[in-house]
């Protein structure tokens, strides 16, 4: 599944397709998906097309496609807003007439057209945010996910994660148990929970930046005393692997 194979490339890999149609639905489909591989260090090669972005040549094609696709939409816009004034002058109005009448069909053609278009935004996205999720569910609530997701740069609410994992999941694009419901967790676990959150969120932290961090939150020390050790840490470390709450 392409989801699931874009989500797997670490940096330095190379995804290679036989044709450009057989990786995206339309060219700025595939440039958003393109642009998404680079940030992550991942080259890309077609084998029937002059697209290869380990090589000068092949970045020079990708640049000459992006303008092109740019051009087409300065075109399109340029003749939408002339067709529109156009068509005002001659007394019509724009938009569409099923929409106006409220045809059953219409309607459902713009929905499904919507979706479509939904579904290839969370497809070329998926990279950036899918990982974390199967890192963190079910065993963490949408909640502390959506928390660890935004620290590292991300704009999530918890609805719109949630409406995403399981529209991916409708679509068999992800495990079913993604969207599984989070066991509950008694209260004692709660500083177990934030500081695998923490963890989790920023792995190069040390000991006493987790400390800090804890601080920074108004958290209480579990043995009391006004600043968070390295030690209480590392047996809260201790506890959220044991409990499950981070991978060991």
């Amino acid at each position: 599944m392409l989801a699931r194979l874009l989500a797997d490339l670490a940096a330095g890999d190379v995804l290679v397709v036989v044709s450009l149609d057989r990786l995206a639905r339309s060219v700025s489909h595939l440039l958003d998906v393109i642009e998404n591989l680079q940030k992550r260090g991942v080259h890309f090669r077609s084998l029937h097309d002059p697209i290869d972005t380990s090589t000068p040549q092949g970045i020079f094609a990708l640049l000459v496609l992006g303008s092109v696709v740019q051009l087409e939409r300065a075109v399109l816009v340029e003749r939408t807003k002339s067709g529109m004034k156009a068509a005002k002058a001659r007394g019509k109005i724009a938009g569409n007439p099923g929409l106006r009448e409220r045809r059953p069909e219409a309607i459902r053609a713009l929905s499904l057209a919507r979706e479509r278009a939904y579904l290839e935004d969370l497809i070329a996205s998926a990279p950036a945010w899918l990982p974390m999720v199967r890192q963190l569910r079910p065993q963490h609530s949408w909640e502390n996910v959506v928390l660890i997701l935004n620290r590292q740069g991300q704009d999530w609410t918890v609805e719109r994660l949630r409406r995403a994992v399981h529209r991916m999941a409708r679509e068999k694009l992800v495990e079913p148990e993604l969207i599984a419901r989070s066991p509950r967790r008694p209260p004692e676990h709660h500083l177990a929970q934030v500081v695998a959150r923490i963890a989790i969120a920023d792995p190069d932290l040390s000991l006493r930046g987790i400390a800090a961090r804890l601080d920074q939150m108004s958290e209480r020390p579990p043995r009391g005393g006004r600043k968070w050790q390295p030690s209480s840490v590392r047996a809260l470390l201790d506890d959220a692997r044991r409990l499950g709450f981070m991978r060991s």
